[in-house]
């Protein structure tokens, strides 16, 4: 695991100097996960926060028909939570699995706490953070409502060209609205034009 990468991390949301982001950085833990493992687990309370060092993780949920939805894939370097869980301390409403093995840092609830009411740019940068998130969940709602799948699909290349390459076609389609067969369409006559 490498600090540095998480302090540069840290100063990408919000600038500040290297030894105030240092010590943010020192508040968080390394931790490893394992390939297919639920980092966090539906209907569970999150305790912790995380920061995907390496890596792909999805949230997904599951539909009435009980198949597997992804609600949305992680790539690093990036915020990994269930925010309603985290702040208001309740049960999840999705499930958070790694798709390749990940290196993260987590840092505990009442960790947080502490921070957001000592520090203000621990708090500024926690703002970032929401502000960041809700941003690209907004983007994305729009996303599925106003673009086709084939715009969806060139938008997820052009912003994460990499997922590809490590993310199962079947989870892509998923996050994407679309089936495995229309992705692979789609795919086709990209590469055709």
């Amino acid at each position: 695991m490498n600090r540095e990468l998480l302090q540069k991390y840290i100063i990408s949301v919000l600038p500040m100097p290297a030894e105030k982001a240092a010590f943010f950085a020192e508040q968080f833990e390394p931790i490893d996960i394992p390939k297919n493992e639920l980092l966090i687990k539906e209907n569970k309370i999150s305790k912790d926060t995380f920061i995907l060092e390496s890596g792909y993780i999805r949230s997904y949920t599951f539909n009435n028909n009980g198949e597997e939805v992804t609600t949305n894939i992680f790539s690093a370097p990036c915020f990994v939570n269930d925010f309603l869980s985290f702040f208001k301390q309740q049960p999840n409403s999705e499930n958070y699995q790694c798709l390749t093995d990940c290196k993260l840092w987590k840092m505990s609830y009442d960790k947080v706490q502490i921070c957001f009411h000592t520090y203000p740019e621990f708090r500024e940068f926690g703002r970032m953070m929401l502000v960041t998130n809700y941003s690209n969940l907004h983007e994305r709602m729009l996303g599925m409502i106003k673009d086709t799948a084939e715009i969806r699909y060139l938008t997820l290349m052009k912003k994460h060209p990499y997922i590809f390459q490590n993310v199962p076609l079947k989870i892509i389609a998923s996050f994407l609205g679309i089936t495995d067969s229309s992705l692979s369409r789609i795919r086709k006559e990209i590469t055709i034009k």
